[in-house]
């Protein structure tokens, strides 16, 4: 499938004080062998040394490396990702997290995946510990599926054909079979529900929620199964006490079929510009 006949593609990386993982993250963008048309680093109130490290990659990149950050005021992701696809010139957003490694297929899959009309719910593997901190120190970004100290084994491939196969018929209904560490929407479908709700202040189903309202509005939920690979760095898990609130803002979503949630992306697009050609950075 030729790239080239589909519009421009962002790549948005959402972080927070994990610069080594995030540098491991772009190294492994870097090595895609097809690039998105930019990338922007959604940081949810890092420390100058994750701007150091976007800084020092920048060189690097062929394309648009952009940072977009706000103060640390708690959890604000749903905050942060609505700032990036404010300022993101793409109309195609790919999402994932900045303590992952891509495939090198990564972007070409997803890419290959997208349909107007749906938006597309990927996976991840796990990585133990050791191997973990193994490519942290090393920061290798290049990761053998057949290696040990990986999980989820029917995660770790790109089989294109077994992809598309799979495209419409893996959970097509299921808002829970899907992680935003690994999710790709049309944008004008994204600004047409309000981004992502801006009540989430803690862990957990900020990315179910807007899932729903996709679905609500009457977006399709496509799967990305045997492609689309990401690697995910080991870590300890966040801090789960919002869970429940977090449940209640979700299961009025589904009791009320909303569509177009109140505190969202709307706020700043008449006060960010898509990025122009020139690098830019946002402190909001």
């Amino acid at each position: 499938m030729d790239m080239k006949t589909f519009s421009k593609s962002s790549l948005i990386i959402s972080t927070y004080n994990w610069p080594e993982a995030l540098r491991l993250c772009l190294l492994s963008v870097r090595q895609q062998s097809v690039l998105p048309d930019e990338i922007i680093i959604a940081d949810d109130g890092s420390t100058r040394h994750t701007a150091d490290v976007i800084d020092d990659l920048r060189p690097l990149f062929p394309i648009r490396l952009i940072h977009v950050w706000q103060e640390d005021d708690g959890f604000q992701l749903s905050k942060i990702r609505n700032k990036a696809i404010a300022t993101s010139s793409g109309d195609y957003i790919i999402q994932i997290d900045g303590d992952l490694v891509l495939h090198r297929h990564f972007v070409r899959d997803h890419l290959s995946m997208r349909r107007r009309g749906t938006f597309v719910a990927g996976s991840r593997v796990l990585m133990n510990r050791e191997l973990s901190d193994k490519l942290l120190y090393l920061q290798k970004s290049r990761i053998n599926p057949f290696q040990s100290g990986l999980g989820n084994f029917c995660n770790r491939f790109s089989i294109p054909w077994l992809s598309r196969y799979m495209a419409d018929r893996y959970k097509p209904n299921d808002i829970y079979a899907l992680r935003g560490c690994n999710m790709a929407f049309w944008r004008d479908d994204l600004v047409r529900v309000n981004g992502y709700n801006e009540v989430f202040h803690a862990w957990g189903r900020e990315d179910n929620e807007i899932a729903v309202r996709l679905l609500n509005s009457g977006v399709r939920k496509r799967a990305i199964k045997f492609g689309g690979a990401v690697f995910h760095i080991f870590h300890r898990e966040v801090d789960r006490g919002g869970c429940r609130e977090n449940d209640l803002y979700l299961s009025d979503a589904l009791l009320h079929k909303t569509v177009y949630c109140h505190l969202g992306i709307r706020q700043y697009l008449d006060i960010i510009e898509p990025a122009p050609l020139a690098e830019k950075e946002f402190a909001l």
